[in-house]
């Protein structure tokens, strides 16, 4: 009996040696999945008009930066800079040259390269409307943005500045730039987050972004750019005329304008 007993206990222990432990976590297979959902994560900082923040993957991405140093305070330092024309509210060598942009790589247009003093040289990227440029894992591609009306096409003419859409992750944003509702614009597909611009007289009636946005249909829109002269644009009545149509689309209204009672 004693040995039939030893002889069990035997055969246990050696089916228990076939099986192999669970593994515990490590920290490599911890970061791994972080870092997936991390990658599907975006946060978006608006500092003023057309100036916004994106931090998205370690990465900081600066739009459109006016305003000085000042505008930026408590901000991380920038990875990848976007301007979008050569508009006082889109540019600023004053408020670039303020800030830490040592490590920035600056995308823009000709026409603003042609303005940049030549100390940022190295950093920049110049795109012409239909180019893309890869930087830090992110393709932006440069999308036309121009004016359509008549009496306005002294301010935006076709070719000169850029909108931009970002493919990060799985993500693609759409940032207008000063525009009205252009062909380019409303052939966009597959847009996750849109920027989009709505002011008199220099870009567009809330009219003709809400026709636009339902036409190009971004599961997100974000009225920016929103404050003309001496008027603001209605953004309650973007939304209306957005939802009334089609329920979907989701229109998310940050503050672009702190420093101003409106």
């Amino acid at each position: 009996m004693k040995r039939l007993l030893l002889l069990l206990i035997g055969c246990i222990l050696v089916q228990a040696c076939k099986e192999e432990p669970k593994k515990a976590p490590t920290s490599e297979t911890v970061a791994e999945a972080s870092s997936t959902v991390e990658a599907n994560e975006m946060k978006i900082i608006p500092i003023s008009h057309a100036t916004l923040i994106l931090e998205w993957n370690d990465k900081t991405i600066y739009i459109d930066p006016v305003g000085g140093a000042e505008a930026f305070e408590g901000q991380k330092q920038a990875d990848l800079i976007l301007i979008t024309d050569i508009h006082g509210d889109h540019f600023s060598v004053e408020t670039l040259a303020a800030l830490n942009t040592e490590k920035a790589k600056i995308i823009l247009p000709q026409a603003v390269a042609d303005k940049m003093p030549e100390s940022f040289v190295p950093q920049i990227d110049v795109l012409d409307n239909g180019d893309s440029k890869e930087r830090y894992g992110i393709t932006i591609e440069a999308i036309p943005m121009y004016n359509l009306r008549e009496e306005a096409l002294k301010f935006h003419t076709k070719g000169r500045g850029n909108g931009y859409v970002l493919n990060m992750g799985n993500q693609r944003i759409y940032i207008s730039g000063d525009t009205e509702d252009i062909p380019e614009m409303r052939s966009l597909q597959n847009i996750d987050k849109a920027f989009v611009c709505m002011n008199l007289p220099y870009t567009m009636t809330v009219e003709s972004a809400a026709d636009a946005v339902l036409e190009f249909q971004p599961k997100q829109v974000y009225p920016y750019h929103y404050r003309g002269k001496p008027d603001v644009s209605d953004v309650a009545k973007f939304k209306s005329l957005v939802n009334a149509d089609d329920k979907g689309i989701e229109v998310v209204q940050l503050d672009w304008y702190p420093n101003d009672d409106f």
